[in-house]
């Protein structure tokens, strides 16, 4: 579509780069080998359950749990722990594993990819209902033990004692479409409570150990890597998660009138647009942005627009990039059917940015104006004349010229 909107005012933006603090050293084979010591039996045939998060440092992170656990005498195989996503099929999250880096060359073991389920028993929801867990079929019958490789951070959705991490991994990922599915059907606002009953079953039928937990800080680095044994699953996880908290990646900057977000993906976010860092999480307050353009999605999506909903005004190319199938797929199966919604897509690049900049509202002056690379990538952002004397006050960011280009990858184009 090509709408005649000019760019209400001539659109010049400052690259500022977030003034950083020295990176944590991390040493991800000691801390998995000693974690690990005594966790499994020689002999034991291990499934390690490996989500579709771009952790950092993931290839390595799952060699390390190998070595360690062959190192006691362990059969190691891998099973995607993905719930819906690549498609809901077999062969799409083993793509979605090697888009991430693990491939059976990568990680030394194999990967046993199925979307086949066993039911493992059920709980009583929060609001008195039956729910059926169910479990990869492979884990649960060809394996001595699992574990989960699980990143604990906020939830895009919901809040609680537990939100993205060991739990959800155990429930919905494990659980695999089926599983996802039938979990999403019960309200956001219980899974705080209903998560912990869910892994209470599924670490007793799958005989889990242990997880190896990963908190990253808000440069995508790894902060933290713990193996936390199942026993301190309850205790551990809240704060592992409260510490994530505090770590999440910010603009820092509000209001916005126009965030200009240049890519989206699953290998960013659950939601490609992470709703924690744009002001559209529950309960959150800040940012407040009025106005969100999206220019694309990642590569590494493979077509998933999930979490397009959230932007007013997108582009053709994320219209031709778009796998309609892939989306509304993931989409159903979370019931947050607002996340897959197409908002107005222009033909260009900047008719998308006039457009959004010509809805903005009650704003007599200069344009508060935000451009990020994606919501995981805050490292470089670029913002407006209006904003540049607010941000470098703020201590958070340091001027780093004038902007010009991309700040991340360009979007995929459609094949």
């Amino acid at each position: 579509m090509r709408l005649a909107f000019p760019l209400p005012e001539p659109l010049k933006l400052r690259r500022l780069r977030a003034r950083r603090t020295k990176a944590p050293v991390v040493d991800v084979e000691a801390l998995v080998h000693s974690g690990l010591r005594g966790a499994v039996a020689p002999g034991d045939r291990v499934a390690l359950a490996v989500g579709s998060r771009g952790i950092a440092e993931l290839p390595r992170l799952v060699r390390a749990t190998v070595d360690a656990l062959r190192s006691q005498g362990a059969t190691v195989f891998l099973v995607p722990a993905m719930g819906s996503h690549g498609g809901a099929t077999p062969e799409g999250q083993r793509e979605l594993l090697a888009s991430l880096g693990v491939t059976e060359a990568s990680v030394g073991a194999p990967i046993r990819a199925s979307m086949d389920v066993v039911a493992l028993g059920s709980i009583t929801t929060p609001r008195g209902r039956t729910l059926e867990i169910v479990a990869d079929a492979t884990a649960a019958r060809e394996a001595d033990a699992v574990i989960p490789i699980a990143r604990v951070k906020p939830h895009t959705g919901f809040r609680g004692e537990v939100e993205s991490g060991i739990a959800k991994m155990l429930v919905i990922g494990l659980g695999k479409h089926q599983g996802a599915a039938r979990v999403h059907e019960e309200p956001y606002d219980d899974f705080g409570v209903l998560l912990p009953r869910a892994r209470a079953v599924v670490t007793e039928a799958l005989r889990v150990p242990a997880a190896v937990a990963v908190v990253e800080n808000a440069f995508e680095e790894l902060s933290r890597v713990e193996v936390v044994a199942a026993s301190d699953f309850a205790t551990r996880e809240p704060e592992l998660l409260r510490e994530a908290r505090a770590l999440l990646p910010r603009i820092g900057l509000s209001p916005i009138d126009v965030c200009i977000v240049e890519r989206i993906g699953k290998n960013l976010s659950g939601t490609g647009l992470d709703p924690n860092v744009v002001g559209r999480a529950p309960g959150s307050v800040d940012p407040r942005i009025e106005r969100i353009v999206v220019l694309g999605l990642t590569r590494e999506t493979k077509g998933n627009g999930n979490g397009i909903g959230m932007a007013d005004v997108t582009t053709e190319r994320v219209r031709r990039t778009l796998d309609a199938t892939a989306t509304a797929t993931n989409v159903l199966a979370s019931r947050n059917l607002a996340s897959g919604k197409m908002p107005i897509a222009l033909a260009s690049d900047a008719e998308a940015i006039g457009a959004a900049m010509h809805a903005v509202q009650g704003n007599p002056g200069p344009l508060r104006v935000v451009r990020i690379a994606s919501t995981l990538e805050l490292e470089t952002i670029a913002v407006s004349e209006a904003l540049v004397n607010e941000a470098l006050a703020s201590g958070a960011w340091v001027d780093d010229g004038p902007f010009e280009g991309w700040l991340g990858p360009a979007p995929a184009e459609a094949p």
